[in-house]
């Protein structure tokens, strides 16, 4: 296996079915009284759960976590979280190294904490995900790109 970095890009109706998977795998969970969104990766994924799972308490924790050049940084919780986490549900896009889901978990310890994504190193600290995927994958969600042409993988591995 090469060094090299593995893309993932994942579409509106990709990150919409996934997330709607998540809603399937959360009902027997629940009763939730509210959604914890991780900002901004987990807006959308809790937008959608939130109408799968008829519920209408929607909250955020926001940290930033990773640098404009898309290196993982500093946690910097720019708004915390509600005191009680007993019912809540923690809703995130991804959990990659678990620096971000360790911070809000310590927050946050009785909630269920649902991924639609999740990479090996932070597995372990998500209840629920839907798509396991390789640690040397770039996830590109769907706000993050623009339409353009790319060259075939073959093509990218010769340069």
């Amino acid at each position: 296996m090469s060094d090299e970095q593995k893309s993932y890009p994942v579409s509106w109706e990709q990150m919409h079915r996934d997330a709607k998977a998540l809603s399937w795998r959360l009902m027997e969970k629940g009763p939730f009284k509210g959604i914890l969104a991780i900002t901004r990766g987990g807006l959308v994924p809790a937008a959608i759960i939130a109408r799968e799972l008829d519920i209408r308490l929607i909250d955020t924790v926001c940290i930033v976590s990773y640098t404009d050049d898309n290196k993982s940084g500093e946690l910097n919780v720019l708004k915390g979280t509600p005191e009680d986490s007993e019912g809540w549900l923690i809703i995130d896009d991804l959990v990659d190294t678990g620096k971000t889901a360790r911070a809000v978990r310590e927050m946050m310890p009785h909630a269920h904490f649902a991924t639609i994504y999740a990479k090996p190193e932070g597995r372990e600290l998500v209840d629920t995900f839907v798509t396991e995927v390789s640690q040397d994958t770039w996830i590109f969600f769907p706000w993050d790109l623009g339409l353009e042409a790319v060259p075939p993988i073959i093509k990218s591995r010769k340069s």
